[in-house]
C-alpha cells in the first residue's frame, strides 16, 4: 500500500471540497482550511477519507477502468437518483496506480442505535435498483462481484492456515453451486444488483433520503444476493425475526423482483444465496481472527456453526436458524 496515498487523497479531497482556496496561504489570503480529515478506512481493497462534505474513494488496486466507469455511469442515470448516490465526476481518476472517485458526504446508518437501522428504505432502494431493466442503462454493467467476493473470502480462508474452525466452513462452501461460487454464471433473469448490501451501505443526505452507496460490485446478476446477508443474519439467530420480518415486508411491498410476486416462501429463493453469505462472512471472520491471533467471538463462531448445520440439513431457514430465531 502505497505510503504517500492518503497524503494526496487529502490534498485532493481539500481541492475538491475547497476549489477556489489558496494552495499556500498568504497574509493576505483568507484563514485556511480547519476541516477535518478523517480517515473513514484505509484497507489494501479500499482507503476512504472525508473533508467537509467531499467523500473521495481510491478503490481496489484490481479495479477495471472500464467496469468502474460504467458503475459511475449507471449511478448517474436518472431513473436511479433517487436510489443510488451519485458521484461527483462521471470518471474515475488515477492515482498512485489505484483509481479514485469523488462523492458527497452522506451520514450513515448509526451503529449504536440498532432499533433505528432503516429497514424498509433499505428494502425499498434494494427494489428500486432490482426494477431497472439493464437495457436502460447507459453502459452495459460487468456482472454482479457478490459471488466472486464470496470466492476470495475462502481463498483468504485457505491462506490464513489451519484452524479449528475451518473445516465446518469448507463443507459449507464446497455443497453450494457452482455459480454460487463464482465457478459458473448466475442463474438468470440478470437484473441490475448492488452485489455487496449491507447497512454500512446506506447513508442519509442532507435532504432527509436514504441513498446507496458503494458501486464498486454493482452489476447484472440474481437479484436474490442483495437479501442475502440479512436472511443469513436471521438465520443465524443475529438479526431479529421482527427486523428481518420488516425487511422482507418491505421489499415484497416494494414489488421486487427477487422474491415471487405471489407471497409466497422465500426461502427456495434466498437459500443459496444467504448459505454463501454465511460462508463469506465466517470466512473472513476467520482470517481476520488467525491475523490478529485472537480466538473467535460470540457473532464469529455463531456463524462458524451454522456453517456446520449447513452440512447436516437441505433447506435453510428453519433447520439452520438456531432456536431463538423460530
Amino acid at each position: 500500500m502505497t505510503t504517500a496515498l492518503i497524503p494526496t487523497l487529502t490534498a485532493k479531497a481539500r481541492a475538491a471540497a475547497h476549489p477556489t482556496a489558496t494552495p499556500t496561504p498568504t497574509p493576505e489570503a483568507k484563514t485556511p482550511c480547519t476541516c477535518p480529515t478523517p480517515v473513514l478506512a484505509h484497507r489494501t481493497d479500499a482507503s476512504v477519507l472525508r473533508h467537509g462534505p467531499i467523500v473521495v474513494k481510491a478503490h481496489a488496486p484490481d479495479s477495471h477502468p472500464a467496469d468502474l466507469t460504467a458503475r459511475l455511469a449507471a449511478a448517474t442515470h436518472p431513473p436511479l437518483a433517487d436510489t443510488l448516490l451519485r458521484p461527483l465526476r462521471p470518471t474515475p481518476t488515477e492515482l498512485h496506480g489505484r483509481l479514485v472517485t469523488f462523492w458527497p458526504y452522506g451520514t450513515p446508518v448509526d451503529r449504536d442505535t440498532p432499533e433505528a437501522a432503516p429497514w424498509e428504505a433499505a428494502a425499498t432502494l434494494l427494489a428500486q435498483l432490482h426494477a431497472l431493466p439493464p437495457s436502460d442503462l447507459p453502459h452495459p454493467l460487468p456482472p454482479m462481484r457478490g459471488p466472486a467476493k464470496a470466492a476470495h473470502a475462502v481463498t483468504r480462508l485457505h491462506a490464513a492456515g489451519p484452524h479449528p474452525a475451518a473445516p465446518p466452513v469448507l463443507r459449507a462452501w464446497a455443497a453450494l453451486p457452482p455459480w454460487a461460487r463464482a465457478e459458473a454464471p448466475a442463474p438468470g433473469p440478470h437484473l441490475v444488483c448492488h452485489g455487496d448490501f449491507h447497512l454500512g451501505q446506506l447513508v442519509r443526505t442532507p435532504e432527509d433520503h436514504w441513498l446507496l452507496i458503494d458501486v464498486d460490485d454493482l452489476g447484472t446478476g440474481t437479484p436474490a444476493w442483495d437479501l442475502a446477508r440479512p436472511a443469513a443474519w436471521y438465520a443465524c439467530g443475529l438479526l431479529a425475526p421482527d427486523e428481518w420480518t420488516r425487511f422482507l415486508d418491505a421489499y415484497r411491498g416494494s414489488r421486487g423482483a427477487a422474491l415471487p410476486a405471489d407471497g409466497s416462501d422465500p426461502w427456495p429463493v434466498l437459500d443459496v444465496p444467504a448459505r454463501a453469505l454465511t460462508v463469506q462472512t465466517a470466512a473472513l471472520a476467520i482470517a481476520k481472527a488467525v491475523a490478529a491471533d485472537r480466538p473467535l467471538d460470540e457473532i464469529e463462531q455463531a456463524l462458524v456453526d451454522a456453517c456446520d448445520r449447513m452440512a447436516r440439513v437441505t433447506t435453510l431457514p428453519e433447520e439452520l436458524a438456531p432456536e431463538a430465531t423460530k
